[in-house]
């Protein structure tokens, strides 16, 4: 993390992208929360859906619920100004339909170290998603969202991605105190 690239709106959004995460947890859900913003001010929101109790949904993804969101309410407004928050690094799903949605910036918490997509080549990709431009920030209260995913994954009644490269992972980091 760049720290002279947080400001303190980055700091205030991502922790209500851990809000919208910490109430997915507490639904059984996989801790991911998504805020998109414009300057400070929150523009939607999205969580991720369809983990619970072990369901396999791929598609409903935090980012992704939080683009739905935007495209219904807000159809009109220069995506180039917007900010995307999440409490864990964008798959690839999410990373390209960010790029495509034309949104110049990215903030992430916590890193997907088995699906992350923001750390992609992006120049061997075709144009479409190579010309984007989008600035990427890394580890904003990373400490915050691992202990998200320490407790999502620690609990045995969790079974979405249980056993997975990201739990092992997750479970093996250091607590800081």
């Amino acid at each position: 993390m760049n720290p002279e690239t947080v400001s303190k709106a980055d700091t205030m959004l991502m922790k209500a992208a851990l809000d919208l995460a910490l109430g997915n947890l507490r639904q059984g859900e996989f801790p991911v929360g998504c805020v998109i913003a414009d300057g400070d001010a929150v523009v939607v929101r999205g969580r991720r859906t369809g983990t619970a109790a072990g369901s396999g949904n791929e598609v409903d993804h935090a980012e992704i619920n939080a683009l739905r969101r935007l495209y219904d309410t807000r159809p009109g407004i220069d995506r180039s100004r917007l900010s995307v928050y999440c409490t864990m690094e964008p798959c690839l799903m999410c990373f390209s339909a960010i790029m495509l949605s034309g949104i110049g910036r990215i903030v992430y918490a916590y890193e997907d170290v088995m699906g992350g997509g923001t750390g992609c080549d992006r120049s061997a990709l075709p144009p479409l998603y190579r010309d984007a431009q989008l600035t990427v920030v890394s580890g904003v209260l990373r400490e915050n969202s691992l202990a998200l995913f320490r407790r999502f994954f620690s609990d045995s009644g969790n079974a979405y991605w249980a056993q997975s490269l990201l739990s092992r992972y997750t479970l093996d980091q250091p607590i800081s105190h």
